[in-house]
């Protein structure tokens, strides 16, 4: 786990982990909107982006050097999700591109009999491009399998009566991006491959969180985004290969007809893949950092960089489960959101769950505004975070338009939450 000379170093890998651009201090508590950048990544999609401006497929030197950077990219991600290599690895605009893109391939060869089966913990992202075929009539319907409210957690007895032999698509995501409520994924797997049918996992929020493996999930599909990893706009999805040939996407007729150039509409971002191996070679130098704790741990990922990104990101949640525990119970003389009088937490509070969620609480404060909550957090306290629906289908499941929500990432402290607890806590007493 980290200690506190460890935190320091990971806080001076980001250029605003302490500063906003104004110079002002403050805690950045968005992270599940949209994380910081961290320097190695900055420099490297600069630098990428005036090497290499020129497109890939040419002899001259700035050509080769796009289209060496792009595998670079590639196989970075690969080994970062263990999936067996970066041809596996779809690039694309955002999360919510690459799965209509899927959708729509999966969709010619749909006759209008199928379903496909998600859950009420997802991003729209996770939505839509499902509804989608279910309106254009390429599906029956869309089934959404029920969360429990009083925790959060996915009804697995419901979800397994809605998979049946008609299942096309059981697509869920890793981790709400409303309650933080973790998906046993191998689990998900097991009942999707039982039908036949897909398996997609949305990566999106937990990706920046703890180790993910689409060999040990067992998925066809995995999407994350590099905005929500340090990195910059831009998405990543694993795609099994037996899809990625077999499955036909939308494309302009002289593009690649095999591998991910098949799925890639239009030119790549040579810089967009620089600064993902940027995020990518940041965890390297955290592993190196603690990898005298690990002796022993992991060998099964031994090859190129697979164990150091496991080591990474393991480490990575085990210091955030200690950032969730401060943030429910307390630290010090200052309640935790379970003791703050008129707050309702929505998700998993149980402290001994930990390993069961991500480090992000959407809540709300009985009598008080969900807007004077946020602006008195950021005047008050300096805590930058927002109240929105968050395009979450979760949200409405809990009956409200928005929640207040904190996401928490390796760069947080406890002394932020502490700042955090106490601002909540004297605006939850005045009012």
């Amino acid at each position: 786990m980290f200690d506190k000379e460890l935190v320091k170093k990971i806080r001076a890998a980001f250029p605003r982990a302490v500063k906003d651009f104004t110079g002002r201090e403050r805690a950045f508590f968005d992270n599940g909107t949209g994380t910081l950048v961290c320097e190695r990544a900055a420099k490297a999609e600069a630098q990428a982006r005036v090497d290499c401006s020129a497109n890939i497929g040419a002899d001259f030197d700035e050509s080769q050097k796009a289209k060496e950077t792009v595998l670079a990219g590639r196989e970075a991600v690969a080994e970062f999700l263990n999936a067996p290599s970066g041809d596996t690895i779809v690039s694309g605009e955002s999360a919510t591109k690459l799965l209509f893109d899927v959708s729509y391939a999966i969709g010619k060869e749909c006759n209008g009999t199928e379903n496909v089966v998600i859950t009420e913990l997802e991003h729209y992202a996770n939505v839509s491009p499902w509804n989608e075929l279910a309106r254009e009539g390429k599906i029956k319907e869309v089934r959404f399998a029920r969360m429990n409210l009083e925790d959060g957690t996915l009804d697995f007895d419901h979800l397994q009566e809605l998979i049946d032999s008609d299942t096309k698509v059981v697509s869920v995501t890793s981790a709400s991006n409303v309650t933080g409520t973790k998906i046993p994924l191998e689990r998900m797997s097991s009942l999707a491959k039982e039908a036949k049918a897909h398996f997609i996992v949305d990566a999106v929020h937990h990706v920046p969180h703890g180790p993910i493996d689409v060999q040990k999930i067992n998925c066809d599909f995995l999407v994350f985004s590099g905005y929500k990893i340090f990195g910059s706009h831009g998405s990543y999805m694993y795609m099994n290969p037996e899809y990625m040939e077999n499955l036909k996407p939308y494309k302009v007729k002289p593009s690649a007809k095999s591998g991910p150039f098949k799925w890639e509409s239009g030119s790549r971002n040579q810089a967009m893949f620089a600064s993902i191996k940027g995020v990518l070679d940041h965890f390297l130098w955290l592993a190196e950092q603690i990898q005298s704790q690990y002796e022993g741990k992991f060998e099964e990922y031994n090859t190129g960089n697979r164990r150091a990104y496991k080591i990474a990101m393991d480490a990575s949640q085990q210091y955030e489960n200690l950032l969730s525990k401060v943030v429910l119970e307390g630290i010090d003389d200052v309640p935790g959101l379970l003791s703050i009088p008129k707050v309702k937490v929505f998700g998993i509070t149980d402290t001994n769950r930990l390993d069961e969620r991500d480090p992000t609480f959407a809540f709300i404060v009985d009598g008080v505004p969900n807007e004077d909550i946020i602006k008195y957090l950021w005047e008050k306290g300096g805590i930058a975070t927002r109240a929105a629906n968050f395009y979450s289908y979760t949200v409405e499941v809990f009956n409200q338009s928005k929640v207040n929500r904190i996401s928490l990432v390796q760069y947080n402290t406890l002394d932020e939450v502490k700042v955090f607890l106490k601002t909540l806590n004297a605006i939850c007493i005045m009012k």
